[in-house]
């Protein structure tokens, strides 16, 4: 599971011209799942999401989670993230989760998000969507991806 953070003072995202989701202050998320990921993987992933501390304290410091800022988070699914540039020039996506596992992925990592407490925004599964956002800072993070090797 490949999961790009972006910290943002604000962002929406539109399917055929119409808003979907919509943050102010928070985390825009672009989600890409690969074919062996699993329940727990999105879980952990969400949870470290919530907790990893890239917002600012009062003394300027990253040293708030979102969940501690009042933040909200915008998630995207992103299937190109699971993309293979190892060889030729024309991207392999060899490693993406078929869509009935990414799109159920998709919703568990959000819902956990939301069963935390947060304010969760979403794009449209597999619609071409249009991702605007004010990137602050600008922080751009890649998760470390989770641990392998557990059932789900």
């Amino acid at each position: 599971m490949k999961v790009l953070l972006q910290r943002v003072s604000r962002a929406a995202v539109r399917v055929d011209g119409r808003t979907v989701g919509s943050i102010g202050v928070g985390l825009v998320v672009l989600l890409g799942v690969e074919h062996d990921d699993r329940g727990e993987h999105a879980d952990e992933m969400a949870d470290k999401t919530a907790e990893l501390r890239i917002f600012p304290d009062d003394e300027g410091r990253m040293n708030r989670s979102v969940e501690q800022s009042g933040g909200a988070v915008l998630v995207v699914s992103q299937f190109t993230l699971a993309a293979s540039t190892r060889k030729g020039r024309r991207p392999s996506f060899h490693l993406a989760a078929p869509p009935e596992l990414a799109e159920r992925l998709y919703e568990r990592y959000a819902d956990r998000l939301a069963s935390r407490g947060l304010e969760v925004a979403r794009g449209v599964f597999q619609a071409m969507m249009e991702v605007e956002l004010v990137n602050d800072g600008p922080v751009t993070i890649l998760l470390d991806p989770p641990r392998r090797g557990r059932a789900s």
